[in-house]
């Protein structure tokens, strides 16, 4: 025992000696960048001011509209009202903007082909579908959908939606973009399979944003981390003993892995469960797989199936 507790604290002392490092590679790296506030810009102009705007921002005008569709958005009550309250609270965009700055020189180190790209905010009538977009060469960010679960915008949104409007939400959901397309599409339908998908972009979420907790990281409260922390062992073996690993019954998506009130054991205890519990799971699998596997990098274990990650894993969660 005092053998494996030294051999643990060995390995622990060398991982932060590693993660320094990686921090101060980070640190050296160059990231100049200014957020475009579209959204002043537009809702601070006067109409004889459009054509200037369209031709700076031309992909926020698609052809076919008349300047008339963007005049009346000038205009429109509900849309300056939703204007003032993102200005009251997004005046400046201090910590978001240096959140952003420490994401971009991660994705630098990690992905060095992918350089710094133009940030740009805006209001998009809160579409929850369209709160972040973050490719090669662009980063916009939807202030609207952004401020805060109890704002009265919001009042109408399901309590498990909530989560997903605060600021502290914003990089992670940047960094959710930013993987789209780049993991690969699971193999099968299989739970596993989805479970291991999320689970790559949560990982990825560890290196790229470490200064995050990891209940902002998944958009849980610390309560409900605290439950799959607490219930980690008990989740796996009922998805065990029911044999729903390998399961390709896409309603295993919608118990375990999409958003929703909460995750669907079919037990009593499954109103304290928060939702998504098989991309938690999954998360700690993929974790377990490169803690035994270091020297695999992170566009490798974005390419990497499932099963080749779940068998070299060694993931064996320990009874509380």
């Amino acid at each position: 025992m005092k053998q494996l507790l030294f051999a643990l604290i060995i390995v622990s002392l060398f991982s932060c000696r590693e993660e320094s490092k990686i921090e101060e590679a980070v640190a050296q790296i160059p990231v100049t960048f200014k957020v475009e506030r579209f959204d002043q810009v537009f809702f601070g102009s006067k109409p004889d001011e459009l054509e200037q705007i369209k031709s700076k921002y031309p992909f926020f005008f698609p052809a076919g509209n008349p300047d008339s569709v963007w005049v009346n958005k000038m205009n429109n009550p509900l849309l300056k009202e939703l204007y003032k309250e993102v200005q009251v609270k997004y005046p400046t965009l201090g910590k978001v903007e240096s959140d952003l700055e420490n994401l971009f020189a991660h994705v630098q180190y990690y992905f060095p082909k992918y350089k710094t790209p133009r940030v740009i905010t805006l209001i998009n009538e809160v579409d929850m579908e369209g709160k972040v977009f973050y490719v090669d060469t662009l980063a916009l960010v939807s202030l609207d959908c952004y401020l805060g679960k109890d704002h009265r915008f919001y009042i109408d949104f399901p309590e498990y939606k909530k989560m997903e409007l605060e600021e502290n939400q914003i990089v992670p959901n940047l960094v959710s973009s930013f993987c789209y397309g780049k993991i690969a599409t699971p193999r099968d339908r299989t739970l596993l399979s989805a479970m291991i998908y999320y689970g790559k972009e949560l990982y990825i979420k560890d290196k790229l944003i470490p200064e995050y907790s990891d209940a902002n990281k998944i958009g849980y409260t610390e309560l409900q981390l605290k439950f799959c922390q607490e219930n980690e062992y008990y989740m796996w073996s009922n998805l065990v003993e029911n044999k729903l690993l390998f399961d390709a019954n896409p309603k295993n998506e919608q118990r375990f892995i999409y958003p929703a009130p909460f995750s669907k054991f079919y037990l009593e205890i499954d109103n304290q469960t928060p939702g998504r519990v098989g991309q938690w799971l999954g998360w700690q699998i993929v974790r377990s797989y490169m803690e035994n596997n270091d020297e695999v990098t992170l566009e490798q274990l974005m390419a990497m199936d499932a099963k080749t990650i779940f068998e070299n894993s060694k993931y064996k969660p320990k009874k509380q």
